[in-house]
């Protein structure tokens, strides 16, 4: 199974209205495992930038005027992706602007060339209905350090992304990576790599597994004696 966590950081929030792609980044997974195979590409976009967004992301018109068009790393971006499931925050959103530089090519749509979209927002209102499910929410609520996320930036939302959604997943316990580039340090340009930690995990204590007891008894009551899981927690 592959997959590719992705995010980008936009002009604006509405392509319609002209806004462009102003940096992507995509991660490879195959099998739940991060590869250490990625691709990030700043974009020129060959117009201004927002207020609101650069106070988003931090990324300037004089950082992105030498950097290449969308045009320039189309065939190298739909290539990395081709065939994969797209794993995206806010997914409509990412997608309406992917489109919409492809459109303007007059290529495909993206999820035409991939292997279905998963969105890790819808993902986690369904597991958690009525919270706020912002990435930096769901670091906090998985315990993920995402203390270097001061600014938006399309790299690093990518690999807390991807913690955050093996974490929503019951995923691996460690992404101990090998990335095949060296780390970006910072003041290379928005958005450089951290370092990972691995995923904490949380034990049960005394008064839920306590809890967890009376609960299987309960259902052993009920079932009149045929609770599947009494004898595995007996043992």
């Amino acid at each position: 199974m592959r997959q590719i966590v992705l995010d980008t950081e936009t002009t604006g929030l509405d392509p319609r209205q002209g806004h462009r792609i102003i940096e992507i980044a995509c991660l490879e997974m195959v099998n739940r495992r991060l590869t250490g195979h990625h691709l990030h590409k700043y974009i020129n976009p060959e117009r201004e930038i927002d207020e609101g967004a650069a106070a988003v992301h931090g990324i300037t018109l004089e950082f992105l005027a030498d950097k290449p068009r969308f045009a320039d790393v189309a065939d190298e971006f739909l290539e990395f992706v081709n065939g994969a499931e797209l794993v995206i925050h806010n997914a409509p959103f990412d997608i309406g602007f992917l489109n919409s530089e492809l459109d303007r090519l007059g290529r495909v749509p993206i999820d035409t060339i991939c292997n279905g979209v998963k969105d890790t927002l819808r993902l986690a209102k369904e597991l958690h209905p009525g919270k706020r499910n912002s990435l930096d929410a769901l670091c906090e609520r998985y315990a993920i350090d995402n203390s270097q996320r001061t600014l938006h930036g399309a790299l690093l939302d990518t690999e807390l992304l991807a913690e955050v959604y093996l974490a929503m997943t019951r995923g691996q316990d460690s992404l101990i990576v090998d990335i095949d580039e060296p780390p970006r340090h910072q003041g290379a340009g928005p958005g450089g790599q951290r370092e990972r930690k691995p995923l904490v995990v949380r034990r049960a204590d005394e008064a839920e597994l306590a809890d967890h007891q009376r609960v299987l008894a309960s259902i052993d009551k009920e079932t009149k004696g045929h609770c599947l899981w009494l004898p595995k927690a007996a043992a």
